[in-house]
């Protein structure tokens, strides 16, 4: 069995990046020059590590699937980015921002890599700050803060509900610079289809120009893969479009290998399907849950007169409304982690409480909060200011919605544009959806994964969250790892590359795994079945929200792995893809992917059947407290589950990095008090 080294530094668990940053070797600014590096990605992660990279003094050569690195999911993130800043001097700290995080993650993340990203998150702030991201600040000038789930202070800084988009402008901006000064040479419109490996390392890649359906060949010493998560196998998800695990299932089948597949995020806040012709979910935002607040009407016969159109949410009176994560987690309420706010929901809606015509929703209501706000806001203006607006209670009304629309604006308009219903007036209806995976590609504290030369960073990663990430953390992880982490660890890997010579894409390797990307596409092109992609994904996507979803069981999960293996089957026989290869061709496209949703798929029902606990965001039925939250069996599953890739169609060998934890007692999660 291959031994896993995680290369964690000796140490205090405070001092072990410092340590490293200390003793690690570097390349000197003329021989950074010598070297060429792939970062595959654009997205904070990517767009970030390349900019820095080219910064440095290296050649990097950039990816991008869309046509501008403007168009990576990163925009989407709405909430905010956390940082151990304690800016509310509210008994935050870097221990603190650490300590939540593996909690949150249900004591399944690696303890020293998790630090290190709560030990730089205030760089990321700072560095942002200069960059010129519009952050909220207070009335004085200071940066705001906000709450997010598995948290008791405010750390959350946040562009009112487009962070994410701020901040890859910022990372956009700083990639630009590096694009003109030559360092940085970007490829858009371009997808990674195979890992090139010489001599047991990554040393380029092959792509596909999907404007003009040529496939190329890219050399360089070292390949950084930055191609976010595999949510999109559930066929809808939050996830853009294009979002895929593709690049990560090329490395595992090249050696990398695949950590905690199992590990997926059902988000609680997101627009519920709406019916059998859609394409993806709309998030909205974690931060709603700082000022709204989630209910079930009490009574059954409520729920189905609200289901069925006879009554609507606002006729229900106070008393009538269970505040049920509230009731049940009085010391976070509606702030607690995203796994346990999901399973809450779907149990609800699964005893009958849902509010939607299909039953699974739930309210977010924001009526509290506009009434609160709207006091505060009246409290300095005199009695004629108030008869202007209509009165006190209008005037209650009217300032309370223009406080929460500062806030959440954005959010409010867009869920108004999808759901035909105005947010302030009555509440929305939310539901968990897929949203991000913990799981991915396994990396050493470098950041490099099992194949020499190879980096993960970012959501395509495995690295930081355990079984269930905290709201605003991906931002986080996606910079630290882009301008702080892998800027450093890169260099110790390459330190004794400066003497190779720049690779001819010419060698057998390029032209094999040409060969061999050319055999796959040929041999899907030829298939000419009757069904299109999207109706097989979905089939799949059925097959994983029912087995491999919220909740999981034995017996679910065998099917699933049935059901998979027909649904292979179907594709190989039956897609129809039209047009043709060497063009523009968005089928071939997604055919691609599918091909690789279908192994991934089939790998988290592998992972989550041999993992018999519930931990997090995998949560086995079976293995449950009395009052129904998650199980861990700390005894035999205290590890991360790295899977092996033996060949198509064979079983994947598990190996285990065993999770030791220093600084933190491991014990049962508890949100209650």
């Amino acid at each position: 069995m291959a031994t896993i080294d995680s290369k964690i530094p000796e140490g205090p668990l405070a001092e072990k990046w410092t340590n490293y940053k200390a003793h690690q070797k570097l390349v000197n600014p003329a021989n950074k020059r010598r070297l060429d590096i792939i970062v595959v990605g654009t997205g904070l992660a990517g767009g970030s590590a390349a900019a820095t990279l080219g910064e440095l003094g290296f050649n990097v050569l950039n990816f991008c699937i869309q046509d501008s690195p403007r168009r990576a999911h990163s925009i989407a993130a709405q909430g905010g980015i956390n940082a151990a800043k304690n800016y509310q001097n509210d008994g935050d700290s870097v221990y603190r921002l650490f300590y939540d995080t593996i909690k949150g993650g249900d004591y399944r993340a690696r303890e020293a890599n998790v630090y290190r990203l709560a030990e730089v998150s205030n760089n990321i702030i700072d560095q942002c700050v200069a960059q010129g991201v519009p952050f909220a600040r207070e009335y004085g000038g200071q940066l705001a803060n906000r709450s997010f789930g598995g948290a008791q202070v405010s750390r959350t800084f946040y562009a009112k509900g487009q962070t994410g988009q701020q901040l890859l402008l910022g990372a956009y901006a700083a990639l630009n610079r590096q694009v003109k000064k030559g360092t940085v040479k970007q490829y858009t419109r371009y997808e990674m289809l195979d890992l090139v490996i010489i001599d047991g390392r990554a040393r380029g890649i092959i792509a596909r120009n999907l404007v003009t359906g040529e496939i190329e060949r890219f050399a360089a010493h070292a390949v950084v893969i930055a191609t976010g998560g595999y949510g999109n196998v559930y066929f809808l998800s939050t996830n853009a479009m294009a979002s895929n695990g593709s690049v990560a299932v090329q490395c595992y089948h090249k050696g990398a290998y695949f950590a905690n597949p199992a590990y997926a995020q059902i988000h609680p806040t997101c627009i519920p399907v709406h019916g059998e012709f859609q394409s993806k979910l709309t998030l909205m935002s974690e931060s709603l849950r700082n000022d709204g607040r989630i209910w079930v009407p009490k009574k059954k016969e409520d729920a189905a007169a609200i289901r069925a159109g006879k009554l609507k949410p606002t006729d229900i009176k106070e008393e009538d409304r269970d505040y049920y994560l509230e009731r049940r987690y009085p010391a976070f309420g509606n702030l607690v982690p995203r796994d346990v706010a999901s399973r809450a929901a779907k149990e609800r809606c699964d005893a009958g409480y849902g509010v939607s015509p299909s039953g699974y929703a739930v309210y977010l209501d924001f009526k509290e909060s506009i009434e609160r706000l709207g006091k505060q806001a009246i409290q300095g203006l005199d009695h004629h200011e108030i008869e202007k607006l209509g009165g006190e209670a209008a005037a209650i009304q009217k300032k309370g919605k223009e406080a929460v629309a500062s806030r959440y604006g954005n959010l409010f308009q867009m869920y108004e544009k999808i759901v035909d219903q105005n947010p302030y007036e009555t509440p929305m209806m939310i539901y968990p959806a897929s949203h991000y995976t913990m799981g991915g590609i396994w990396v050493d504290y470098e950041l490099m994964t099992s194949i020499p030369g190879l980096f993960a960073i970012g959501e395509a990663n495995f690295s930081d969250h355990g079984a269930n990430r905290l709201g605003a953390s991906a931002l986080m992880q996606g910079l630290a790892d882009g301008y702080f982490v892998l800027p450093y660890t890169i260099q110790n890997y390459l330190s004794d590359q400066i003497q190779v010579p720049r690779f001819s894409t010419d060698l057998p390797e390029f032209v094999e795994a040409e060969k061999a990307v050319k055999a796959r596409i040929a041999r899907l092109m030829n298939i000419k079945g009757k069904r299109s992609v999207d109706s097989i994904h979905k089939e799949l996507g059925h097959i994983m929200v029912e087995y491999v979803g919220m909740g999981r069981n034995k017996a679910g999960l065998e099917t699933a792995l049935k059901k998979i293996d027909e649904v292979k089957k179907e594709f190989y026989t039956n897609v129809r893809i039209p047009g043709e290869a060497n063009t523009l061709n968005v089928e071939l496209e997604k055919a691609l992917r599918v091909e690789d949703f279908l192994e991934i798929g089939k790998l988290m029902a592998l992972d989550a059947l041999n993992r018999e606990e519930s931990c997090g965001g995998h949560f086995r039925e079976e293995y449950q407290t009395e009052d129904g939250e998650a199980k861990r069996d700390d005894e035999h599953f205290m590890y991360v589950s790295c899977w092996k890739y033996q060949g198509e169609d064979k079983k994947p060998e598990l190996l285990k990095e065993e999770l030791k934890y220093e600084a933190i007692k491991v014990q049962q999660r508890n949100y209650k008090k």
